[in-house]
């Protein structure tokens, strides 16, 4: 979830467990805290016209983005509080004389020192990526392509297509490779293509910014060079697949033999690149975009090879930018911050070499900050909450009145197979293999990335390893992995205001419960439904239940494609679609435990607010956020899910309940009428 995908806390006060529900936290300690931060209400708005500026409308008010932040919100303060956690174990490390060459102490230490160590990196200016600059420069014709992409790609540098090893989404047990469309510099493909004066302004930031790449590299025509990539560029988005159509899991699953590959690029031997990849074990490849790899080929068969170097050549300097002197940070955050995301000011430095850490040590840094931060009971809670969440989705599944008993029993048996991973990882991610020297960070750079690569292609051929995790516990977030068919919470997602140990039930189930409910609801969205409990790609539903939920989806996709953050740019309902259904959905299911767990009583009022307002209140501030105009765009325009404001009011318009809690009436602006609302789970 982050704004991918969010997740929650763990749950309040001492538990009772009945039917598989913890008891209201009042009936144990008296009457809880209210677990609303009360300032940020707005009382100028009416909760039935606008329940986002109601319930954080003084928060919004009050509050400014920081300099350095593209947006600011719950999300970002937690993320701030676990950055600054992770920096003093970070310079713990990096002061400690007695590290052991080696260990993971010294790694941690030596990568966030050669960070810092700007002297150095001042006066090695390009230097550190001449070696890589030539190799590029050597490129004599285009068979010899296969090789240097394969290169660049273990060193984490793009190139017109993109390579990874990942569980076989129709055969899970085993690991494939796969090929995806990539190549641009801007964020999307409409970023080349639509007629747009904001777009215009980032196209010309963005050749701006090649132009200052090529001329720092030493290129004799810069300006040229720059105007040249822009046009490949823009001639491979013309084929790239829109964001909506790359999420389908069908048409993106193509599964192809090495020589079917083979004619479909002719004049690019995909056996060399496997090979050079480390990847010759894979059983097939699967082709994400098929007709774009063949557009592909075409394009950059006829684009002549001086073009083609230095569209390598900024992929690579940009790639690095971050790791050189001040010319190249410079240069990309004035594309990168300030065109794209409207930033003011750049991060400090400490913050870049924190998260350079977390990007190449995450784990071993991670297993210090949860003996610091995260206290062993809240697995306990996690957990308790997690099967309230998953007997109430059993319970709406049973109760559907357009699913078939076919489909709810193949969809009851997949619910049973969820797996729940909560915290941090049973076993730590080994480093062993990474090498990190002090007042080497270009080599330190693209050893991690290297490693990272090859950690990937020796999966081919091995058992799958479901104890692996995708995000580190310092990660302020939550997924769900739909070949795994599990759902994760790392450890700093499990603090307020998603969970509070001292608020009461009402507000935690309507943050971490409905955080909860959100990811087991993206098992059954649009496209997690079509994977079953073994995680394999199957269709397990009948024509008549497939058309029904077809109906309720795209019934969605009108109301979320109706809102418009910006002037002239409209949610996509599309793109976002499983994230909207994750919300809806996840809501709806955690008030269905939070009701369950009540045990037919009523929860007291608290501050004036009954339990079931409480509850909408809870989920309601999860949601603050600012965003800056530019990069309000570009989520709008690349992000699967929607903005705050509507996971909030987008979302409670479709909750009956809400509507009494709040007395939401026709004529209100949260009204809708009730053959529009939308329920799918």
């Amino acid at each position: 979830m982050t704004a991918p995908k969010q997740l929650g806390r763990a749950v309040a006060g001492a538990l009772l467990v009945t039917a598989g529900i913890a008891g209201p936290a009042a009936a144990q300690t008296g009457t809880p805290a209210l677990g609303v931060d009360v300032r940020n209400i707005d009382q100028s708005v009416r909760p039935q016209d606008d329940f986002f500026r109601y319930v954080n409308g003084g928060w919004l008010k009050n509050t400014k983005i920081p300099a350095d932040r593209s947006s600011y919100g719950s999300f970002v303060e937690l993320r701030d509080r676990s950055e600054e956690s992770v920096r003093k174990i970070v310079e713990a490390a990096a002061a400690d004389r007695a590290r052991q060459p080696g260990s993971e102490t010294q790694k941690v230490g030596d990568l966030y020192l050669s960070y810092m160590d700007t002297a150095r990196i001042e006066a090695a200016g390009i230097a550190p990526l001449r070696a890589e600059l030539a190799r590029i420069a050597a490129l004599r014709d285009r068979g010899e392509l296969p090789e240097l992409y394969a290169h660049l790609q273990r060193i984490g540098v793009g190139t017109p297509f993109g390579f990874g090893v990942g569980q076989d989404a129709r055969q899970a047990t085993r690991y494939i490779g796969a090929v995806s469309q990539s190549g641009l510099g801007l964020p999307d493909r409409d970023y080349y293509l639509k007629d747009d004066a904001k777009l215009a302004q980032a196209r010309a930031a963005y050749q701006s910014y090649l132009e200052t790449l090529l001329r720092l590299s030493g290129d004799r025509d810069p300006a040229g060079g720059a105007r040249a990539v822009v046009a490949l560029e823009k001639s491979l988005a013309e084929k790239h697949w829109d964001r909506a159509r790359s999420r389908d899991r069908e048409a993106t699953y193509n599964l192809r033999t090495v020589a079917a590959l083979d004619s479909l690029t002719p004049g690019f031997a995909w056996g060399r690149f496997l090979r050079a990849v480390n990847a010759e074990r894979t059983p097939g490849i699967v082709v994400r975009q098929p007709d774009y790899l063949a557009a592909m080929n075409q394009i950059v068969a006829s684009t002549p090879l001086p073009v083609l170097k230095q569209y390598l050549t900024v992929r690579l300097v940009d790639s690095y930018a971050g790791a050189l002197s001040r010319p190249f940070v410079d240069a990309q955050f004035a594309y990168r911050g300030k065109a794209l995301q409207g930033l003011e000011e750049n991060r400090p430095r400490w913050k870049r070499a924190v998260g350079a850490v977390e990007g190449a040590l995450g784990e071993a840094a991670g297993r210090l900050y949860v003996q610091q931060n995260f206290r062993p009971e809240s697995r306990t809670r996690m957990q308790q909450l997690v099967e309230n969440l998953r007997a109430a989705f059993r319970e709406g599944i049973n109760e559907l009145e357009w699913m078939g008993p076919e489909t709810k029993t193949q969809a009851q048996a997949k619910l049973s197979k969820f797996n729940v991973k909560i915290g941090y990882p049973d076993k730590w991610r080994d480093y062993s293999a990474l090498e990190v020297r002090q007042g080497d960070l270009v080599g330190n750079m693209m050893r991690t990335a290297e490693f990272g690569h090859n950690r990937m292609t020796r999966r081919l051929g091995q058992p799958i390893d479901r104890g692996e995790w995708g995000m580190t516990p310092q990660t302020v977030n939550a997924y769900y992995s739909a070949t795994m068919n599990e759902i994760v919470f790392p450890a700093a997602i499990l603090q307020p205001p998603f969970f509070d140990p001292a608020a009461d039930d009402a507000v935690n189930y309507g943050a971490i419960g409905a955080v909860i409910g959100h990811e087991i609801s993206h098992g059954f969205d649009d496209q997690g439904r079509r994977s079953d409990g073994e995680g394999n790609l199957r269709d397990w539903w009948t024509e008549s239940d497939n058309a029904a939920f077809k109906t309720r989806a795209d019934a969605l996709v009108a109301q979320y494609g109706a809102f418009s953050p910006l002037e002239g740019l409209n949610v996509n309902g599309r793109l976002t679609l499983g994230e909207n259904i994750g919300d809806v959905s996840g809501l709806a299911m955690a008030y269905r435990a939070y009701r369950k767990s009540l045990n037919g009583r009523e929860a007291p009022v608290i501050g004036g607010f009954t339990g079931d307002q409480r509850f909408f209140m809870g989920w309601a501030q999860v949601w603050r956020t600012l965003m800056r105009d530019d990069a309000l765009r570009q989520q709008i325009m690349t992000d699967s899910h929607s903005p705050g404001e509507y996971r909030v009011n987008g979302v409670l318009r479709n909750i009956p309940e809400f509507y009494a809690a709040f007395n939401v009436k026709p004529g209100d602006k949260m009204y809708i009428a009730p053959e529009q609302r939308v329920k799918i789970w």
